[in-house]
């Protein structure tokens, strides 16, 4: 039985670090305090996380948990001052399905970028990792490597030309 909670938590999380982007943008977008939407965030993450049993695995986990978010913010708003300004339900729900659209295809393009760094050479993907993990500088990553910064950002440069070449064509590839 503990397996299954600790798989359950884990299921939920792999769910919500995937549309935690996307909530966090409707909220911040339906909220004007950033405190506030803050907040509202943290609450809509317990939420989901209480009601995980609820979810449906036949539908997208981003569509429930926006539904979700907006009860919270329509919620967050009856508890305000009346004389703010309040989206209709309608301008909320709109703003929720073209978020959830929006998250599909950063997911489809997320996945095509992990296919893609897995397909390149070890020293690149070193190269990446040293420059955008590790948040090397360029000099710092030209003496990692034993080489120069100049080198170094050539290479970079090169080497997120080949990514974006390789996601567009799994994309595209996708598409047809």
């Amino acid at each position: 039985m503990l397996m299954d909670e600790n798989q359950k938590r884990e299921e939920f999380t792999h769910h919500w670090l995937e549309v935690e982007p996307s909530v966090s943008a409707y909220v911040f977008a339906s909220i004007s305090g950033f405190h506030d939407a803050e907040d509202v965030v943290q609450r809509i993450a317990g939420e989901l996380a209480r009601r995980f049993e609820e979810y449906d695995v036949d539908k997208p986990f981003v569509g429930w948990a926006l539904w979700i978010a907006k009860s919270r913010v329509i919620d967050f708003y009856r508890t305000q001052d009346r004389t703010r300004i309040v989206f209709s339900d309608e301008l909320l729900g709109r703003l929720a399905d073209t978020i959830a659209k929006q998250a599909d295809g950063r997911s489809r393009r997320r996945e095509a970028l992990e296919a893609c760094l897995d397909e390149l050479p070890v020293k690149s993907r070193r190269l990446l990792d040293l420059r955008y993990v590790d948040e090397l500088s360029a000099e710092e990553t030209a003496r990692a490597v034993g080489s120069t910064s100049g080198s170094v950002r050539v290479l970079l440069s090169r080497v997120r030309t080949v990514l974006t070449s390789c996601i567009e064509r799994r994309l595209a590839m996708e598409n047809s």
